[in-house]
This record gives C-alpha cells, structure tokens and sequence, in this order.
C-alpha cells in the first residue's frame, strides 16, 4: 500500500490534526473500512506517515461525529452510516439544498452559472454513452458548484459534509433510469437559477433530495446499511 506523508501537503488549509482526521473520515465514508472493523493507530500512522498522537485525536474526533466507537482498553471501531441515518441526511439536505438553490438565485456568479450549464451538458453526454464513473463525478461537480453559489460558508459546509456523508450510495444510485432523471432535475434547478425564479429553484431542490432517497429505497440500496 502508498504510503502518504501528510507532513509534506504544506498547502492543505487544515492543520496536521485535522489532515490526517479528513483523510480517516473520507475512508471510512468511502467503504475502505468495514463496519466494525479495528482503527490500529499504528498501521494508520505508518500509512499517512504521521505519529499515533494525531491519529488518536482525529479518532476521538470521528467519535463525537458518530462514525468511530472507541472502547476503553480495547481500541477504535468503526460504526460508520446506518440506513437511518441516510433517511435523515436526505430529509435534511432536502431542506437545506432547497435553501441553498434559494440563495443561489441571489449570489450566483457569471462563471458558477456556467459552470453548472457546462456540468449538464456534459452530464447528459455521459449519461446516453453509459459512463457512470464520471456520472458520478459531474454530479459531484453540479453540488459542489450550487453549494459554492449561495454565498454562505456555514451553509456550504454543512451540505458539503452531508454530500460527502453519503457519497458510496450515490456512486450506485446513479446507475440506471436515475442518472437520467437525476441530471433532468439538475437541469430544472440550473434553468430556475438562471431565471432567478427563488421559489422554483427551493421546490425543485427540495424534490431533488426526496427523488434520490426513494430511488434508494425502491431499488433495494439501504439494504447495504443495516445493522445486523
């Protein structure tokens, strides 16, 4: 396995700490580890070639978030994202992307309003021609670029960290008839932010979420979160 020396990524804005705490976190949201699994601060220190002493605070750190369980004398455990807690996530973003698109209407910039028509053109391309890899990642694009238009960092942030939340079911619910009808609603929420129609863009931002998570739920994909 590569070996990362996080001490070198002088232009990272987060401290060493909290490098080597995204970085853990990204992993455990990527499905690197298994739920339950064992955190050894030894074989991820040696890995992101930093000592113990950042791994073990970014792990207490991914335990306040809910995403690791540390056990007195025993060591650090996965617990990762519940089926549950996916419901919940959506219903949120369903109301903060909503929010989001609102203010987007407000503060959107020429370029990031170009941006997102580029993102659908391109999106509708790969979609007919079946490339879901980079399906997935216009859609990333599409977010990341509507978070960023609304001109609010606490919003950004808070939808920047549930979008990545949930990043290893959206990677599959893209598949199939809803990749499709995913980039259709980004398409209307880009057309409803170009015609700085506010209550438009909410409605169908909020829409968006709902759609996603009943995908999910019509097709089988939560099964992959529950607990046993």
């Amino acid at each position: 396995m590569e070996k990362k020396d996080l001490k070198t990524e002088v232009t990272d804005k987060y401290s060493l700490r909290g490098r080597v705490f995204n970085r853990i976190r990204e992993d455990i949201l990527n499905g690197k580890y298994a739920d339950h699994e064992e955190l050894k601060e030894v074989a991820i220190g040696a890995e992101l070639g930093v000592s113990r002493t950042p791994v073990r605070e970014a792990l207490r750190q991914l335990e306040l978030e809910g995403l690791v369980q540390i056990i007195p004398n025993k060591g650090a455990y996965v617990v990762g994202i519940s089926a549950k807690d996916i419901r919940d996530i959506y219903m949120i973003r369903s109301k903060l992307e909503g929010l989001c698109a609102r203010w987007a209407c407000e503060n959107i910039t020429h370029e990031q309003m170009e941006d997102l028509e580029e993102i659908v053109y391109l999106a509708d391309f790969h979609e007919k021609k079946g490339h879901f890899d980079q399906l997935a990642e216009l859609d990333n694009r599409f977010h990341t670029t509507l978070y960023e238009s609304c001109d609010s960092k606490m919003l950004e942030h808070l939808l920047k960290d549930y979008h990545q939340y949930v990043w290893q079911i959206r990677q599959k619910t893209l598949a199939g008839k809803r990749g499709k009808d995913c980039n259709d609603e980004h398409r209307q929420i880009m057309e409803a932010i170009r015609d700085k129609d506010a209550d438009r863009a909410e409605k169908i931002a909020n829409r968006h979420m709902r759609s996603a998570y009943d995908n999910m739920v019509n097709n089988g994909l939560l099964e992959m979160f529950e607990k046993a």
